[in-house]
């Protein structure tokens, strides 16, 4: 125990001393960016990227930032009062409004002399119009894009790579990428072999956030996510992006045998809505109420999944996030449970937790609604 102690306490000193140097780095947009590598100073442009740097800053993911978006402040409360608990420091970092809305402070990131500024791929059209690349540019601050939203299941694995490229962790990132991969094949692999008809499913995307039916996927995000378990995402021949809404009319009409909908915490953006409150160390019972209130809208009426109640709640923020693996055992074990007996998505999550992540894991993220007899 003293000797694995030694040996962490000297890589983490070597990590502390490794000196900047020149990197040219290729952003998820294929940009070709220099960069001063390791850097030690950093602005999230997505407050949710936190999920991706505490896997690689496990110890402390706030050491090198500087600044970030407030969107996990807002819409994953309840995994930040976890991350508060443990890193005070999370309070007392300045936070910016996003690009696509308008309301990044490029003044105020100058200000703070970040080594990198880190994006998200979708806010890449916005910060052009608004020529933030080329003020930060100007100010000889690099901008990096990664990506865990758009396509995530095309752009993860190389998000990750990139922030170990810029955080000097790169074996840490092939770790996370490698756990990534075989967790998924964990289900690819048994799907390949069993080749089972798969279901109709309709994904609904932040179902009762606002009283519009019905926003959803397409081909990518938790529609890709849905196909790698082993359903047909009825959504992607009808949205040609990633995101989009399918009328009520369509869901009656394409009958899925599954419904799930996303949901979260986001009290603070719609007080006391009828989004389903899934997350860490969520109220089950309360989501599932809400869940089956959701059943009762005009889209599911006479719907076969509703009339089953083969109806479902996913942790929406697994769509922005390097976790989306945890989704798919899920999701594969609620479309073919007798294949996936045996599969404990739960347990595959808190083993992230263990293994990657300095907050202990608290369950909430998935519920399901009692099958009809």
């Amino acid at each position: 125990m003293v000797r694995k102690l030694a040996i962490v306490v000297a890589a983490l000193c070597c990590t502390a001393l490794r000196p900047a140097a020149a990197a040219e780095i290729t952003d998820i947009a294929g940009r070709n960016v220099e960069v001063r590598a390791p850097v030690g100073k950093v602005i999230l442009g997505e407050g949710r990227l936190l999920y991706g740097v505490a896997a690689l800053d496990t110890a402390d993911p706030f050491k090198r930032v500087v600044g970030w978006r407030d969107d996990l402040i807002k819409n994953d409360p309840d995994t930040y009062a976890t991350y508060r608990a443990k890193f005070p420091k999370g309070d007392t970092l300045p936070t910016f409004g996003g690009a696509k809305e308008g309301t990044f402070d490029v003044e105020q990131a100058i200000s703070l002399h970040p080594d990198v500024v880190i994006m998200n791929l979708e806010a890449k059209a916005a910060t052009e119009d608004a020529d933030l690349d080329g003020k930060l540019a100007a100010a000889g601050i690099p901008l990096v894009y990664i990506d865990f939203r758009e396509a995530p299941m095309k752009n993860t694995e190389r998000s990750m790579e990139i922030l170990g490229q810029l955080f000097g962790e790169e074996e840490r990132a092939r770790e996370f990428n490698r756990f990534r991969a075989a967790e998924t094949k964990r289900v690819t692999d048994v799907l390949a072999k069993a080749a089972p008809a798969k279901p109709d499913v309709f994904i609904e995307r932040a179902g009762g956030f606002s009283d519009d039916c019905c926003l959803s996927f397409g081909n990518e995000n938790f529609g890709a996510m849905v196909e790698i378990a082993g359903g047909r995402n009825i959504a992607g021949t009808l949205i040609p992006g990633t995101f989009g809404t399918v009328n009520p009319e369509q869901v009656i009409a394409a009958d899925p045998d599954q419904v799930i909908v996303t949901g979260a915490n986001w009290q603070a953006s719609v007080p006391g809505g009828a989004w389903v409150g899934v997350g860490p160390g969520a109220d089950t019972a309360e989501a599932e109420r809400k869940l089956a209130a959701l059943m009762r809208r005009p889209a599911y009426q006479g719907v076969k999944a509703a009339g089953g109640n083969d109806v479902h709640a996913v942790w929406h923020q697994f769509y922005n996030s390097p976790y989306q693996f945890v989704a798919i055992q899920q999701i594969a074990k609620w479309l073919h449970p007798d294949l996936f007996a045996d599969l404990d998505p739960e347990a595959t999550f808190r083993q992230l937790h263990e293994r990657f992540l300095p907050v202990t894991y608290r369950p909430g993220y998935f519920v399901s609604l009692a099958p009809k007899t």
